[in-house]
């Protein structure tokens, strides 16, 4: 079957690893379904792969992609979680974690392979295309919200970095759910864009905002950390999971965040039940994932060097058979 999959490890240049071709199919397993995948979203954890991150290259070749959204055995439109037990069979309260192209072949390829307990039905008032982009980007905004920042209708909000996958999903969530959301990027396009997406106003980053927040959703990290802290109400919350510009601000902001009390949360992914909760939310209320582009499978490089580049706004969907 024809994939997109990393067959080398590449720390400076990710892309020399990926390669599209020709891969074995799935085995099957005992407890295990394969789905006949119909669109699958690009993430940046698919970038750190190819640089050897989660990935070592004993695995190598891995069939890259976390989401997908496709056609059951049986022939259900399902979605799938891609957080997978080390049984692969749920996922234990002891149990290490992990994520579809770690241990197991992922979702860029016409078919692929994950226990039943990992598919759950697509709701009907969703695409295919719209669906492959929640399990990742559009779940871990969701639990960054509602789980760990504990926002509630009427709260403010800070999104940096407004562009990528997860902070798109933070902000159209975030309207969606009643919030004043404030957001911040580099680029006046994707600013716009922002606001057209339901944040009240966009900012430049490191922008003095007209309030202090209650929340903010960090993916940008030590570009845009002094500023998160900064925004934030006495007892306010700053989320992160992620850090794209690195890990290391050049000012922690210690004093701030004990003085005034301010919680530091990670956050990574969610679980099934939160996944179900969001498909059953995108149902009910209209709220779309926003879709910079979708590919053919074939065409999967060029979805890559897009992400690389940061030139997008919301995600980038590939499509098979």
């Amino acid at each position: 079957m024809f994939a997109a999959y990393a067959a080398r490890i590449d720390r400076d240049q990710p892309l020399n690893g990926l390669e599209l071709g020709e891969r074995p199919e799935p085995e099957a397993r005992p407890g295990w379904t394969t789905v006949t995948v119909k669109a699958a979203s690009l993430n940046h954890h698919d970038l750190w792969s190819l640089r050897g991150v989660g990935l070592p290259e004993e695995k190598l070749p891995m069939i890259l992609g976390c989401d997908a959204a496709g056609i059951d055995e049986d022939g259900n439109e399902v979605v799938l979680h891609s957080v997978i037990g080390q049984t692969g069979h749920g996922v234990g309260p002891d149990e290490p974690r992990s994520i579809l192209t770690e241990r197991y072949q992922g979702t860029f390829a016409e078919r692929v392979t994950v226990p039943r307990w990992n598919v759950l039905p697509k709701p009907k008032e969703l695409s295919f295309e719209e669906a492959a982009c929640l399990p990742t980007a559009w779940l871990t905004a969701y639990r960054m919200l509602f789980t760990n920042a504990g926002v509630r209708p009427g709260d403010s909000v800070l999104v940096q970095g407004a562009g990528g996958g997860v902070a798109t999903a933070a902000i159209a969530l975030g309207k969606a759910a009643g919030l004043r959301v404030f957001a911040t990027s580099r680029d006046e396009a994707k600013r716009k864009r922002a606001v057209e997406l339901g944040a009240v106003e966009a900012y430049e980053p490191g922008a003095r905002l007209p309030q202090r927040v209650d929340a903010v959703i960090e993916t940008v990290g030590a570009a845009t950390w002094s500023h998160s802290v900064k925004s934030l109400r006495p007892g306010g919350t700053v989320v992160i999971s992620g850090a794209t510009s690195g890990d290391r601000p050049s000012h922690a902001e210690l004093t701030r965040i004990f003085f005034l009390e301010l919680k530091v949360v990670g956050s990574t992914m969610g679980s099934k039940d939160e996944l179900e909760d969001l498909l059953s939310f995108c149902a009910a209320t209209g709220v779309r994932p926003v879709i910079d582009e979708v590919l053919p499978l074939d065409r999967a490089r060029q979805g890559f060097e897009k992400m690389a580049s940061g030139d997008l706004f919301g995600k980038i969907v590939l499509t098979g058979s």
